[in-house]
């Protein structure tokens, strides 16, 4: 019951403190909504018939992005990558996630209280608060989009192979900014609207990808939080930074540095190491 107050009153506020979009024209922050009880991936199906796309089976080889030359910008060149890094994203469903989690000590209260009150109930977000809760690793599965036979966008659900729970479910894609410049789309679909996260891709050394979302204007990158109902839609954008650094270490390994913020200051650091299936 407190949770879904909470929700609630999440939603009310980004109604009050937002501004109202039509997603018509905001093509960056369409996809998909989730279910008041629960997330998990019930949404796909829905999310499936927007796009007028079809649910491919996950063939071992499944992307999060159908290639990453829909990146090429000013600052990063594809051609440059790695290919263990270009395989990551391109062949995601092929790759072994084993992880590392460390809060910063103010924040790991709130962290838990998020995880206690929404992440069990909904299947959504359950950010790994102890460093044993990722031991044995997490499942990647990888379900492409299709439309016309070409992949537009993937949702990727991870749980924990210790005990299966979802820790997210979130869809992938390339989309355009307001600037004519390419970015990563995460939408994790929570109750009633969806947490919108855009990445822009940045040249890191030696064949490595850099994917950051930090403080900026409307229609940059960032995060930002969307409310849709029949009655119209309302978003706002939040203090949420994101960065995840993909690079070779000095032994071949692939690995991801992924930091979490809130304004500047850091609320949790994930450490990824990648292998081949």
């Amino acid at each position: 019951m407190l949770a879904r107050e909470v929700d609630r009153a999440t939603r009310r506020w980004v109604r009050a403190t937002g501004r109202p979009v039509a997603l018509d024209t905001t093509l960056w922050l369409q996809g998909p909504v989730g279910d008041l009880d629960a997330i998990g991936d019930r949404w796909l199906h829905r999310e499936a018939r927007r796009l007028d796309a079809v649910v491919a089976a996950d063939d071992g080889d499944a992307g999060l992005l159908p290639s990453v030359d829909l990146l090429s910008r000013e600052g990063f060149a594809p051609a440059d990558l790695a290919a263990e890094v270009r395989d990551f994203y391109e062949r995601t469903s092929a790759w072994r996630l084993d992880v590392w989690a460390g809060w910063s000590p103010w924040a790991w209260t709130g962290g838990w209280l998020i995880s206690q009150v929404f992440a069990g109930r909904l299947e959504q977000l359950a950010l790994p608060m102890r460093p044993l809760d990722v031991a044995h690793g997490m499942t990647s599965d990888v379900v492409p989009l299709l439309a016309g036979g070409r992949q537009v966008a993937a949702m990727w659900l991870r749980r924990l192979r210790s005990t299966g729970a979802v820790v997210f479910s979130g869809l992938y894609s390339v989309v355009q900014l307001p600037s004519g410049e390419p970015a990563v789309r995460v939408v994790f679909p929570l109750p009633e609207g969806r947490l919108v996260v855009l990445l822009r891709p940045v040249d890191a050394p030696s064949g490595g990808l850099l994917l950051e979302s930090g403080p900026g204007g409307w229609g940059e990158p960032g995060t930002y939080l969307v409310v849709e109902t029949p009655s119209g839609c309302w978003a706002r954008r939040v203090p949420l930074h994101e960065s995840f650094n993909v690079h070779l270490d000095d032994e071949g390994l692939l690995r991801t540095d992924h930091h979490l913020r809130l304004g500047a200051a850091t609320v949790l650091r994930l450490h990824y190491r990648l292998s081949r299936a």
